[in-house]
């Protein structure tokens, strides 16, 4: 089965994570896309619980079968990309080639990952362009790249929004009930 890991905070996961994730499924023969919530990651703070960012996942993937939310990085440890990699190839959850997405931005910062050499080793990446950020691979790396897929939505941009009472056309309909419904990224 190919599979391609999708990690990130996804505080909130909005419409284009799930543009990203069908057109590299699409692109790619991708099986399934497993959208990982970060539980703790060491490079960014969320301001949102697990729990509840792992919910809007599991709504957001419900629009396309091919799309699997996953826990694979819920608890307290801090959520190495490397660790989930192992993970994943240790207990036969996907069979190589293993894809991982990423956007052109983290890429740029890949070599100030945890063991980031044997993250390069492991996975192919789909890199997806962000404006203003030069793809530029590490000697091994195997990479493809997501040119048409420059979209320019920002996660702290809709926060904002979201904290000021506005809605959004970035969110699908299902995590912005969700969001309404828990009274999420409202300013105090």
């Amino acid at each position: 089965m190919r599979t391609a890991l999708f990690g990130g905070t996804f505080d909130p996961i909005h419409r284009a994570h799930l543009t990203v994730a069908a057109e590299a499924a699409n692109r790619f023969s991708l099986d399934r896309v497993l959208f990982i919530p970060a539980g703790n990651p060491p490079h960014k703070n969320t301001g949102t619980s697990y729990p509840d960012r792992f919910k809007m996942v599991e709504l957001a993937c419900a629009a396309d079968p091919r799309f699997v939310a996953s826990r694979l990085e819920e608890g307290r440890a801090k959520s190495y990309s490397i660790d989930t990699i192992e993970r994943v190839l240790h207990e036969n959850l996907a069979e190589p080639p293993l894809f991982f997405i990423i956007g052109a931005d983290a890429f740029e910062e890949i070599a100030s990952w945890h063991r980031w050499q044997d993250v390069i080793a492991s996975v192919e990446f789909v890199v997806v362009a962000r404006p203003g950020h030069v793809i530029a691979a590490p000697g091994g790396a195997r990479v493809h790249c997501l040119e048409t897929l420059a979209l320019p939505v920002s996660s702290s941009e809709i926060r904002r929004m979201l904290a000021r009472g506005e809605s959004t056309e970035e969110i699908p309909a299902t995590v912005a009930a969700y969001i309404r419904e828990r009274g999420l990224y409202r300013s105090a």
